[in-house]
């Protein structure tokens, strides 16, 4: 029960723009290799790609599924060149198998705030950044994510989770904000789920925030 918020017809006028309405699907939308800047041609139509990708770029407002592979390929809409374009085109394809997905929207009696954050330690080749990202749900709806690269590098993987577990938070107890004002209350305290040891205890334990000073002191707002 409940509501599916899909973006089916949108994603078909995406593909027929791009001329890959009858493309053979796959089943994720990024390869395992970074992309990246490789010594290959620019991409002749410049103003094709920016198009396509701010049509996706719109399409992760209800995809979340995509964001990291957009977010990927959008760092390069400056010079984007062939390697870039085969990447748009493996999202493309991803949709054409997909696009009856979509954001499945319940109702629940029991209102919790809870997200997950994650982060990929300098998965950048460029410029060794990483990418972190979050996710939160109210009961059972996802209701707010983003996945994007990290201002500053980090100097190890404690670091990069750190850094995205603190935008996670700054999330939630935005959202608790907002839901007190519209005078819903939270059933229970927001849970933030990371899966590394080294950030939670970082967060838990002030005492160890003197052995970590390569990590901006504003992270340690959490």
């Amino acid at each position: 029960m409940g509501l599916m918020l899909r973006r089916h017809k949108y994603i078909l006028d995406i593909l027929t723009r791009a001329v890959m309405l009858s493309c053979k699907p796959v089943d994720t939308p990024i390869f395992t290799s970074k992309a990246t800047i490789l010594p290959d041609p620019l991409f002749s139509d410049a103003t094709r790609f920016r198009q396509i990708m701010g049509a996706l770029r719109y399409l992760t407002f209800t995809r979340p599924n995509i964001c990291f592979a957009v977010n990927r390929v959008y760092q390069f809409m400056h010079a984007s060149t062939y390697s870039h374009w085969v990447t748009v085109k493996r999202i493309l394809r991803y949709l054409q198998g997909t696009t009856s997905h979509g954001l499945h929207i319940t109702r629940s009696s029991f209102f919790a705030l809870h997200g997950f954050t994650d982060a990929d330690w300098i998965g950048s080749v460029e410029d060794r950044k990483s990418t972190g990202g979050y996710l939160v749900f109210f009961g059972q709806t996802l209701i707010s994510w983003k996945s994007g690269k990290q201002r500053t590098v980090a100097c190890s993987s404690t670091g990069a989770e750190y850094k995205a577990l603190v935008d996670g938070t700054a999330e939630v107890i935005w959202l608790r904000y907002l839901l007190t004002n519209l005078q819903i209350s939270p059933a229970s305290t927001p849970i933030i789920w990371c899966d590394t040891l080294g950030a939670i205890y970082l967060s838990v334990n002030p005492v160890f925030h003197a052995h970590t000073k390569h990590v901006e002191v504003d992270y340690h707002f959490i």
